[in-house]
């Protein structure tokens, strides 16, 4: 399990899918409150509380 918000840029693929930050495999100990980002359309998202940003790769 890797901490919550530790990179900027995460690449998620379709099997991740629905998209929340923190994702599941990330510590929450130390995260804001899980919230899910609307990627599919777009292709990219941008977490409101911890500013990651999420980009589609398939």
């Amino acid at each position: 399990m890797e901490a919550a918000n530790t990179e900027k840029i995460y690449r998620v693929s379709r099997e991740d899918l629905p998209l929340s930050c923190p994702m599941p495999d990330q510590k929450l100990w130390n995260a804001h409150p899980r919230v899910y980002l609307p990627i599919e359309k777009t292709g990219s998202a941008i977490c409101p509380y911890c500013s990651a940003r999420y980009e589609l790769i398939d």
